[in-house]
């Protein structure tokens, strides 16, 4: 579904992924783990066409997009869920995930059955629902555009933990209906929970990369280059 090989990015001089190689298979969801500043959201950026890459191939479903504008690659089945929420506050819910609908497979009575909260905010402004809702709006929003894969930037950031874990279950379901996502999170048990395969970003290179599950039984790689301290990434 999605292949990169040998990415090279830039903001200015500034050299910030240096040679990045992964894949996400149809059907699948892959973690891009990292601390901050490790460069997970200038992947996002390099793929959706944002910050083009200056070196090497991006491919989505066998095509080459690393030089195409980004509203072609979104038209060719590629959603974004951006880092931020970034919800228009004068819409209502309703407005704000139907600006960008298109196809037929995700509709907005199947995204309310999915997550009914939404339709009980569906007349609210954007700017009233909490972070979490603001959140599962984002991902709503990007599932109506009726992609093939989503980029994920950091979807629980600044989310209590409740809230989070209703966002894996959210996460969970979308993986049963067969939708392929690269989540990029720092959130590890999450991240884990919810993917088939994981890579771990440092420096603007991938330093590891395993199963998810593996991953999740490596303690010292997770102490190593995430920062976890211990196992509790299993419970």
């Amino acid at each position: 579904m999605l292949e990169l090989h040998s990415i090279h990015t830039y903001y200015g001089d500034s050299h910030i992924l240096r040679g990045i190689s992964l894949e996400v298979k149809e059907g699948s969801v892959v973690a891009l783990l990292g601390r901050n500043g490790m460069g997970k959201t200038t992947l996002i950026r390099s793929i959706v066409g944002f910050t083009p890459p200056r070196r090497g191939t991006i491919r989505f479903k066998g095509r080459e997009i690393q030089s195409r504008p980004s509203y072609e690659i979104c038209r060719n089945g590629l959603g974004l869920v951006p880092q931020g929420r970034r919800m228009f506050p004068s819409l209502t819910v309703e407005e704000n995930l139907m600006i960008g609908a298109r196809g037929k497979r995700w509709t907005l009575d199947k995204i309310y059955s999915l997550f009914p909260r939404l339709k009980e905010r569906a007349k609210f402004k954007g700017n009233m629902l909490s972070g979490g809702e603001q959140q599962i709006a984002s991902i709503a929003r990007a599932l109506l555009t009726n992609p093939d894969f989503v980029l994920m930037d950091e979807p629980s950031e600044g989310l209590a933990p409740l809230i989070v874990k209703e966002l894996a279950g959210a996460l969970t379901d979308l993986k049963r209906e067969g939708l392929s996502f690269l989540l990029v999170e720092q959130n590890v048990p999450l991240a884990l929970r919810v993917s088939d395969y994981a890579y771990i970003l440092s420096q603007g290179e991938i330093v590891y990369h395993s199963t998810s599950a593996e991953l999740a039984r490596n303690a010292a790689v997770q102490s190593e280059h995430l920062g976890v301290a211990d196992r509790r990434t299993q419970e």
